[in-house]
């Protein structure tokens, strides 16, 4: 982990936390650009950037808008998918990076999808995980979706309130808090009863997966003690107005060479239909490009941390074709 670089670039207004490990990524090699989800970090590829540098590449992890030691602008307006591509193309150009191999998990992987329909000739290849490209319906806002299907108490629709979300946590142990998001295994809809909250499902979790150390579990809880949730609850705040901004790219096709891995414990992977249009044509109809589809069996959603060395094979094994 000593090997690790940390830099702080300022792009698309913001100073952004870089940590970075390996070549330089000019001309003589080639960069690796990770994106992460919520509630998460840089860290969270700590294993793959380092297996990836020696193997010669640079990699690259930023701390996304609103998380760790990156600025994060109050207003949830700020945080659509258009923010967090453009702090990215302004990451690449402060690096000197033109092309990338783009990596993403969760709300990482989000914006990976983004990042290659909207900038396709700054990606020479994508490796995704959890999160499949699905655009919507154009006919109803994504939270109206998500609440008609699942309910007022469905995570996504529990995390709309500004403040609301924000006050839950701060009534919990953060150490507590950061074990139940990270080793949570059942695929079922995640719903949180107003009347528990995260921080009443929170007080049970103490035990830790083989995977994750007390270590990783505080180096989490000292960020998002400082830095506080209000950054990534921001990336759901601004989902309705994502959609609305990204109406003029309806029915447009992601052109890059693309693998795709999930968990078959990943909630994602349970969302009704979501097997369907990952397996049945509905994901390739997108993803023209897309070359290979890993399920990686008895696997939930933190598949980079749960399965380190598995994930880091698989970006490698896509990457090393280009």
């Amino acid at each position: 982990m000593e090997t690790i670089e940390h830099a702080t670039v300022p792009t698309n207004g913001i100073n952004m936390h870089v940590a970075s490990v390996g070549g330089d990524g000019g001309a003589g090699g080639d960069t690796v650009l990770f994106l992460h989800g919520f509630p998460d970090l840089w860290y969270t590829w700590r294993r793959q950037m380092l297996s990836l540098a020696a193997l010669g590449y640079r990699a690259v992890a930023p701390d996304l808008r609103g998380y760790g030691d990156t600025d994060a602008p109050p207003s949830a307006a700020s945080y659509t998918a258009f923010h967090i591509v453009g702090d990215l193309v302004g990451l690449l150009d402060a690096l000197g990076v033109e092309r990338v191999f783009l990596v993403g998990h969760d709300w990482g992987a989000v914006m990976a999808w983004y990042f290659c329909l909207l900038r396709p000739d700054r990606v020479k290849a994508l490796v995704n995980t959890s999160v499949a490209f699905l655009p919507g319906s154009r006919k109803r806002k994504p939270v109206d979706s998500l609440r008609a299907l699942f309910g007022d108490d469905y995570y996504i629709c529990r995390f709309q309130e500004p403040g609301e979300a924000e006050e839950d946590f701060a009534r919990a142990d953060i150490t507590k808090l950061m074990k139940l998001f990270l080793t949570c295994r059942s695929p079922k809809p995640p719903c949180i009863p107003k009347e528990i909250g995260c921080s009443g499902l929170a007080s049970s979790r103490d035990k830790l997966p083989p995977w994750l150390s007390e270590e990783d579990i505080n180096f989490y809880a000292s960020k998002f003690s400082q830095k506080g949730f209000t950054g990534g609850l921001n990336y759901y705040r601004a989902m309705n107005l994502t959609w609305k901004l990204a109406a003029p790219w309806t029915g447009v096709q992601i052109k890059v060479p693309v693998k795709f891995i999930v968990g078959d414990l990943d909630i994602t992977y349970h969302v009704p239909g979501a097997k369907q249009h990952i397996h049945n044509g509905g994901l390739k109809k997108l993803v023209p490009f897309l070359q290979e589809v890993v399920v990686m069996e008895g696997v939930a959603h933190f598949l980079q941390q749960e399965k380190p060395e598995e994930v880091t094979n698989h970006i490698y094994d896509f990457i090393k074709k280009f």
